[in-house]
């Protein structure tokens, strides 16, 4: 990919990329939403999908760039799609602590537009009981929350001023914690749907040909090292 087109596929991709949160608030403001069996829960899958769809899409950027030196480029869009991967999992997350918990969100409106800036902190008293309960009982929010962490750090490590901070090496080790991540929302999809159904595999599916890609990379990479050095005394000898 040319240089000069970066600017304008990374416009191309902020909009697909924020299509389906446009679909969300135009299923809200057009009523649509209320229509739906369990708004909620819709939400719930909507977000989680998007995260997930997002996150494997950030992960096949390294293999698929490898592929051709003409799509070098292709990197430069990773952490764009690794920090809407985050945005869409917050989102996710979001919607559980403010309406699947009970957190009363009309009650808290009201209260801040009167001024009443504790209101806040009010509902969350009464709501946090019900998640901590939630958090020890229910493993497939363990492991989401654990793989949302990651996904925190990670995007708060993303800016070029915090990896020269860290320091290269650091920096890599830390985001090589994507996979992780990314198992850990797997299993988090896993472990939500009820036993027989298949929805989760698919993205099962794709991060297991990511990670034997990148272990095949490795391998290779250094097979190929391992030539070179052999080679290289036969070299300087002749």
């Amino acid at each position: 990919m040319p240089t000069r087109w970066i600017p304008y596929v990374k416009v191309l991709v902020h909009i697909v990329c924020l299509l389906p949160f446009a679909e969300l608030i135009e299923q809200y403001r057009s009523g649509a939403l209320a229509l739906q069996a369990d708004p909620v829960n819709w939400i719930t899958h909507f977000t989680g999908y998007w995260a997930l769809y997002l996150l494997m899409a950030s992960l096949a950027v390294t293999p698929v760039r490898r592929l051709h030196p003409k799509l070098s480029n292709l990197i430069r869009f990773r952490r764009l799609l690794g920090l809407y991967a985050f945005f869409y999992a917050t989102l996710h997350l979001s919607t559980y602590v403010f309406l699947f918990s009970g957190y009363d969100v009309p009650t808290v409106m009201a209260g801040l537009r009167a001024g009443h800036l504790g209101v806040v902190s009010e509902q969350w008293r009464l709501v946090w009981p019900a998640v901590l309960d939630d958090l020890k009982k229910r493993r497939f929010i363990q492991v989401g929350l654990f793989a949302w962490v990651l996904l925190l750090a990670l995007a708060a490590t993303s800016p070029a001023f915090v990896m020269r901070r860290m320091g290269g090496k650091a920096w890599r080790r830390l985001h090589t914690t994507v996979y992780v991540a990314a198992m850990a929302g797997c299993i988090h999809y896993w472990w939500l749907v009820k036993k027989g159904v298949q929805a989760p595999l698919p993205f099962t599916l794709v991060l297991t040909a990511l990670l034997l890609a990148r272990i095949v990379y490795s391998v290779m990479k250094r097979m190929r090292s391992s030539t070179i050095a052999k080679a290289s005394p036969t070299a300087a000898g002749g």
